[in-house]
């Protein structure tokens, strides 16, 4: 356990965000790897693994609900120096990751076929989407119980085993893809499947890993099977601060699915472009992400502690950090977009549509690393509603003058990115104003901090 109630702000920040980075960042790079080999079966497996990997947002949603909830209870509990209930929480997120696990499996299995139908472009990218995501369904559903064990680490101030963890899962994944997608050494290519097959794989052998550790290596929050039966009261804890953080990736996964749905008859390279460009974005976003998914610990710790001064230097130190960041990344797509795209890919019509997609979007960078560092400290606070409310608003921005749009003669892909980049404006500005008003009424006005 690390304690962050004392010490400097910023160098929390930046001690915790930088193993964060290496690790969200081995865990992109089993993505790129992933799409290295899957762009060189043709437009429609990427347009079928991009399109199928957007379910990935509902699990996404899912484990929010799980991880952002155990968290901030454990943070909290950890500032009051209740290891009692750290433990309680820990236990009991074990059980609804288990439970979570089979609902996705279930429902992924059932609904895999008429989703990628709705948004698919042909035949060819629905039959590339379907083997992809049956071989890694398990996968996803294995990654409940890797964020309810690294959500538990996270919440106490640990980072660095989550980290090797990951590390671990990418090497694996990267070794694993291409004998099982193209084939190399075995002479049996399965083409998507075998990326779908050996992400599941890493994710197994990172729970296995992260199992070992907690079993045998630590020791303030830890396996107690007394503990696995039901606690509705801590359900309703969890859930209470998770399920709006949840709600933020389903809206994602809507979002995320109206594009695909409104750029389908531009036809599969479009898709494909913007699934490569959605990639890159995700991957040159992580060190603002890193910064922004330890401030829930930072500020949740102090906020039990009820240190309200430190929470709020929290967020000055980290959207600081993100801005600049995000600026730098946002130079960089200005730039070069077609560099970037083209690694993935060669044809001209995937490239430009990607790298047109990266060189407006860039513009919502900055925005972006506002809205994540607001989300971080909403749920430190334990309210993450406001963040709901601010995506929520930022959909609606979006996807209903986007099906108007498609409906009108003229229509162009680049209206989509100016759509988005207005729609996400408004988040940002709508993030911060509810998060000024959330600090003045839990942590009341500045003038009466102490220094």
């Amino acid at each position: 356990m690390k304690d962050l109630t004392q010490g400097s702000i910023a160098g929390h920040l930046i001690s915790l965000a930088v193993p964060t980075a290496a690790g969200m960042l081995f865990q992109t790079l089993y993505y790129f790897v992933d799409l290295y080999f899957v762009a060189g079966l043709g437009d429609a497996a990427v347009a079928g693994v991009s399109a199928a990997g957007n379910a990935m947002f509902i699990v996404l949603a899912l484990t929010q609900v799980l991880g952002v909830g155990t968290v901030a209870l454990i943070s909290h509990a950890v500032g009051r120096k209740d290891q009692q209930d750290a433990n309680l929480v820990f236990n009991q997120s074990l059980l609804l990751a288990a439970l979570c696990g089979l609902v996705v499996l279930v429902a992924g299995y059932s609904v895999a076929g008429p989703y990628l139908r709705s948004i698919a472009a042909d035949e060819e990218t629905i039959a590339h989407g379907r083997a992809y995501l049956y071989w890694f369904l398990p996968g996803m559903a294995l990654q409940f119980a890797m964020v309810a064990m690294s959500s538990a680490l996270r919440g106490t101030g640990i980072v660095k085993p989550t980290m090797i963890v990951q590390v671990l899962t990418v090497l694996l994944n990267t070794a694993l893809a291409p004998v099982l997608i193209a084939g190399w050494g075995t002479g049996y290519a399965m083409g998507v499947a075998g990326a779908g097959l050996a992400s599941t794989i890493a994710i197994i052998v990172g729970v296995i890993v992260l199992t070992l550790y907690f079993g045998r290596l630590e020791k303030y929050v830890s396996f107690h099977a007394e503990q696995w039966q039901p606690r509705m009261a801590v359900w309703k804890r969890m859930l209470t601060i998770g399920l709006p953080a949840g709600g933020e990736f389903a809206l994602m996964f809507i979002y995320t699915a109206i594009t695909y749905w409104a750029i389908r008859n531009f036809g599969a390279a479009a898709q494909a472009g913007f699934g490569i460009g959605s990639r890159i974005m995700q991957g040159i976003f992580l060190p603002a992400m890193a910064i922004a998914f330890v401030v829930a610990p930072v500020a949740g710790q102090n906020y039990g502690a009820k240190q309200m001064a430190r929470v709020r230097e929290t967020f000055r130190v980290a959207s600081t950090q993100c801005i600049g960041v995000m600026l730098v990344v946002m130079v960089l797509c200005q730039w070069q977009p077609e560099t970037l795209v083209a690694f993935f890919s060669k044809d001209p019509e995937v490239i430009r549509v990607g790298a047109l997609f990266l060189h407006l979007i860039s513009w919502n960078f900055v925005m972006s690393g506002l809205i994540f560092t607001c989300s971080g400290l909403f749920q430190a606070l334990g309210n993450t509603v406001p963040a709901l409310v601010s995506s929520a608003t930022r959909l609606v921005l979006y996807a209903l003058p986007l099906i108007w749009l498609t409906s009108q003669p003229g229509y162009q892909l680049e209206q989509v990115w100016y759509l988005s980049i207005a729609a996400s404006a408004v988040q940002a500005i709508l993030s911060v104003t509810l998060l000024r008003k959330q600090m003045r009424l839990q942590l009341g006005s500045p003038v009466t901090q102490p220094a």
